[in-house]
């Protein structure tokens, strides 16, 4: 028997991280992060509690991993071209894979929702991803020129522009803080009620139309 590849052992330790993250997101959702050990995850995993602190050095970073790869997966369909300006065909390719993602993987991100709920778990996402503690603050800090991220300057840049077209009444900050929440609750919505088809494609469509 040959010995593994480079890649055969990269693609072993990427099962294993994902098997590790899996688990640890269905027991930190379902019993909730603070009562679930390090030990506990383990064991539902069939590893060792050891192995898991080969790929992650506390079970902060465990949470950080899980969060982390659920929002990348998101916004890896955010600015395809990635030149900081969101034209209006790339705000819809955004809203529709962002729907096909929750679509596609519902349970995950069930369970991932029931984890952001709990108030800690929320904190420490609205630290570490927003860099603020609202929604609100992070439009504050941007009227005053300064930037949480480059994703939410993007964001934030494409609703001004709309000004433009939208008249002086227009206001960019609160029509996306509408479209954020919005885009929350049929996220939220969508995962926990199960909507036929048709209906999904509808609130898309309207989602895209209202805020495009």
């Amino acid at each position: 028997m040959s010995p593994r590849t480079q890649q055969q052992f990269q693609e072993i330790r990427e099962e294993k991280k994902t098997l590790i993250m899996d688990v640890a997101l269905k027991h930190f959702a379902n019993e909730g992060y603070y009562k679930t050990t390090i030990n506990h995850i383990a064991r539902h995993a069939g590893i060792s509690k050891g192995l898991i602190y080969n790929y992650f050095e506390s079970k902060e970073s465990l949470l950080y991993g899980i969060i982390s790869r659920s929002v990348l997966e998101l916004y890896k369909y955010f600015d395809i071209n990635r030149d900081g300006y969101l034209s209006e065909a790339e705000f819809e390719f955004f809203v529709r894979r962002i729907a096909q993602i929750l679509k596609e993987k519902q349970t995950f991100w069930r369970l991932f929702f029931q984890l952001l709920m709990q108030n800690e778990v929320r904190e420490q996402f609205l630290k570490e991803f927003l860099g603020s503690g609202s929604l609100l603050e992070v439009l504050s800090e941007y009227k005053e020129g300064l930037y949480v991220s480059d994703i939410m300057k993007t964001f934030m840049n494409y609703f001004v522009r709309k000004k433009d077209r939208k008249g002086s009444l227009y206001d960019p900050y609160l029509d996306l803080t509408m479209f954020i929440l919005t885009l929350k609750g049929f996220a939220i919505t969508y995962v926990y009620m199960n909507p036929d088809d048709e209906y999904f494609e509808k609130t898309v469509n309207n989602i895209i139309a209202l805020y495009k």
